[in-house]
């Protein structure tokens, strides 16, 4: 996976005290992966995808057959843009991978690129997938994670601490615990939205980096989030800010989408 220039987004709080916060990934250069992880089982994770640019730039996951789910700060090129599925090995051809290119790219229409509230983009495939045991959809959670679930998120992004570069091929996986809402404010004072959730080890040392932004959370086999921001990487006391996929209205996507109507019904139960 690559990594990338971060870009930081500020925001003030309470006393004019600015504090700067890091979304998970900008352009990257290097590969990395996610910090303290192990690889996955090759091919266990069929709806992970990747956001591609002739490298790989952010995460992605398949919810139905010709969309996937990301983060709107991902958006960098939808001209350019391509999306890899049923990979493992990001530098061999292992005969499962399927590269899609992008017909429609929606931002959810309140993202807020200051803030990154509703930090989420739906992209639709030029046509629908093949699913085979290396790509496959997951469905949406039916409902909110409780605080110490202990989920699943899986991506390419940078695995070295202290602006230091890793290089593993592989797709990494690591387990973490969904902290409560008190927990996540508590790390970051007055800017969680209710759309977004905490999920990490507050010890430090493990967690998704640069070129995570957009993975899946995943928990008991249903998509409870995407990874959005967070300060630094691994650091402790600054868990990851994932999107909270059970608060987001999905719905509002078809005011300026009329026409998506169909599609978003596909959407809410993936097949």
């Amino acid at each position: 996976m690559c990594v990338c220039v971060c870009v930081c987004v500020c925001v003030c709080v309470c006393v004019c005290v600015c504090v700067c916060v890091t979304a998970a990934v900008a352009v990257p250069r290097e590969d990395g992966r996610i910090i303290g992880g192990q690889e996955c089982e090759p091919h266990s994770r069929p709806y992970m995808a990747s956001l591609n640019y002739g490298y790989h730039f952010c995460g992605g996951v398949l919810i139905n057959k010709q969309w996937v789910l990301s983060v709107a700060h991902c958006w960098y090129n939808p001209y350019a843009m391509q999306i890899m599925l049923g990979e493992h090995n990001v530098r061999v051809f292992e005969g499962t991978e399927q590269l899609m290119k992008t017909d429609t790219i929606i931002w959810h229409p309140d993202y807020d690129y200051q803030t990154l509230d509703y930090d989420i983009m739906l992209i639709k495939l030029f046509h629908p997938v093949e699913v085979t045991e290396a790509v496959a959809p997951i469905p949406l959670a039916k409902g909110c994670p409780m605080g110490g679930l202990s989920c699943s998120v899986s991506g390419w992004g940078n695995s070295a601490m202290g602006g230091e570069v890793n290089l593993p091929i592989h797709l990494q996986c690591l387990d973490v615990p969904i902290l409560d809402d008190k927990q996540c404010e508590n790390a970051y004072p007055g800017m969680i939205s209710p759309r977004m959730m905490c999920a990490g080890h507050m010890e430090g040392g493990k967690s998704p980096c640069n070129g995570d932004s957009g993975s899946p959370l995943v928990c008991a086999g249903e998509l409870q989030g995407l990874v959005s921001w967070g300060q630094g990487c691994a650091l402790p006391n600054y868990p990851v800010v994932f999107v909270k996929l059970c608060l987001v209205s999905f719905d509002v996507f078809l005011l300026t989408h009329p026409d998506s109507t169909h599609m978003w019904q596909n959407i809410k139960i993936p097949k």
